[in-house]
């Protein structure tokens, strides 16, 4: 009986090689291996109380606007001819400076009341932004009653005036779109802190 030659035998594939470093896994199969992580979501029925406390705080910043509006708007100096009031000359353009001083103020406003209310940590979400827009939109309308009641109030004649007397007339808002500028500078103060803090929960759970 013939016996084959030895011959040396090529060494069978191993899955790891002694001394080797250890395969370090990819990012994407360490984000696989994690658990998925739950998206938080709206709270709405433990907010409710709070956002009606947010309403009706920010409505009543109408009162200092319209105060504010009410001592720094200017009056209008007009000629009684005839029993008519007839503004005299560039008079008129007041009627555009009160409009324009009520929009600045409701701006500024709503910018404050924006930043403020986002302090509220443990409360942002879309309910408290909803119930500080609806509050500063109260606000403004309350500030156009309650100004332009105390304006006339500041300018009130003691008598009727004789013909050809110059007086000063209360000023006036001769348009209510005014109204949006505090519930727009509202949003858009709370909308770019939220886009600017970046986190699917506002932080509410830091606070």
């Amino acid at each position: 009986m013939r016996i084959p030659p030895v011959t040396e035998k090529d060494p069978e594939p191993s899955s790891a090689v002694v001394g080797a470093p250890p395969e370090v896994p990819s990012v994407a199969a360490i984000m696989a291996m994690l658990p998925a992580a739950r998206r938080p979501r709206v709270v709405v029925k433990r907010d409710l109380l709070p956002a009606v406390s947010v309403l009706s705080t920010v409505a009543l910043t109408g009162l200092l606007v319209g105060w504010l509006w009410s001592i720094l708007a200017p009056a209008q100096r007009v000629i009684l001819v005839d029993g008519q009031q007839i503004p005299l000359l560039d008079e008129s353009y007041h009627r555009f400076d009160d409009l324009i001083l009520f929009v600045l103020l409701g701006l500024g406003m709503g910018l404050v009341v924006g930043g403020l209310v986002w302090l509220l940590r443990e409360r942002r979400g879309p309910v408290i932004m909803i119930a500080a827009v609806l509050g500063s939109a109260l606000g403004a309308w309350l500030a156009m009653k309650v100004g332009v009641s105390w304006a006339g109030g500041h300018y009130a004649l003691a008598g009727t005036p004789a013909n050809r007397t110059v007086f000063d007339q209360a000023p006036v808002l001769e348009s209510s779109w005014v109204i949006l500028a505090q519930p727009l500078a509202t949003a858009l103060a709370y909308g770019t802190m939220t886009a600017w803090n970046g986190m699917d929960d506002l932080g509410r759970r830091l606070g």
